[in-house]
Formats: C-alpha cells, sequence, structure tokens
C-alpha cells in the first residue's frame, strides 16, 4: 500500500492496522515525515511501516497494488496521467476528499468533506475508461472493500 502525499502518516497506520502489507508513505515535507515516523513509533509501529521523503512525481509505482491519494484538486490531472502510464492491472485507487477528474469511481464511502471515491485500473487504464481511446468500456468486476473499517458502501452510479 503507498499514500501519495502521506502529510502526518494516519492513512499508512490504518492501511497497516487493516493488514495491508508493507505500508509506504511518500511525503517530500521533512516536518510531515519525522512527524508521521513519531505517529508510527507512539503507535508501536514504527518498524512495520515506512516513511520516505521523495517527490512522488519521481516515485515509480509499477508494483503498487492499492494506492492513496489525499492532494490538491489542481494536481490530480497529472497524477491521473502517472497512475494511468505506471499501475498494474488489478491496482486500486483511493482519492480522498476530491475525486480524479476524468476517471469513473467504482464506488464512494461517506458524504461531505469526508467522502473518498476508488477506482480500480484495468489493462493499463481506469475502471470506466479505455487505456488508449479514453472510450467508455463496461464496467469491471463487483467493487472490493475501500480500508475504510465498518464504514457504510455504496456502489458508485
Amino acid at each position: 500500500m503507498v499514500d501519495l502525499g502521506s502529510g502526518d502518516g494516519r492513512i499508512v497506520l490504518a492501511a497497516h492496522r487493516c493488514g495491508l502489507r508493507p505500508a509506504v508513505g511518500y511525503e517530500l515535507n521533512p516536518w510531515l515525515v519525522g512527524l508521521a515516523r513519531l505517529h508510527a513509533w507512539r503507535a508501536g509501529c514504527a518498524g512495520s511501516v515506512c516513511y520516505r521523503r521523495e517527490d512522488l512525481w519521481k516515485v515509480s509505482l509499477r508494483d503498487c497494488h492499492n494506492i492513496s491519494v489525499f492532494l490538491a484538486p489542481s494536481v490530480l490531472p497529472l497524477l491521473e496521467d502517472k497512475l494511468q502510464a505506471e499501475l498494474p492491472p488489478g491496482a486500486r485507487v483511493v482519492s480522498g476528499r476530491f475525486p480524479l477528474p476524468t476517471w469513473q469511481p467504482v464506488a464512494t464511502v461517506g458524504e461531505g468533506l469526508d467522502r473518498v471515491w476508488a477506482y480500480d485500473v484495468h489493462g493499463g487504464g481506469p475502471a470506466g475508461e479505455a487505456a488508449s481511446s479514453g472510450v467508455p468500456t463496461k464496467p469491471g468486476p463487483e467493487p472490493r472493500s475501500i480500508l475504510v473499517p465498518g464504514a457504510p458502501f455504496s456502489q458508485a452510479g
């Protein structure tokens, strides 16, 4: 599991607690990386999770299957291109607070500021979009959990 722009590290810790291994956060701000490592240490997970001070645009996502993002809407169009180019088929992307601008979600959870969107990558592109043409395709497989234990689950329509 990879969290791009992991901030204080809470999503990485939650993913680790849900059983996703490895759980890695990439954050450019050194103060936030330090805070994330402190939170992991306090939670007794310092040896089990990893926070790296790296630019998310330089990180390879080719072997990643679970990605979370909580980023400003202004960077999401560029992030879509990176995700589509690098993620393997079957990968799941979860975006918090702001949806990816052109991808079609397979599920949503929450309301308002606490809403998240889940996207599945199929054949080199996101669910609901053909990789080369951008033409809508048939929906992908039944959605899986979005990593929010106990939260209500709704399929996007």
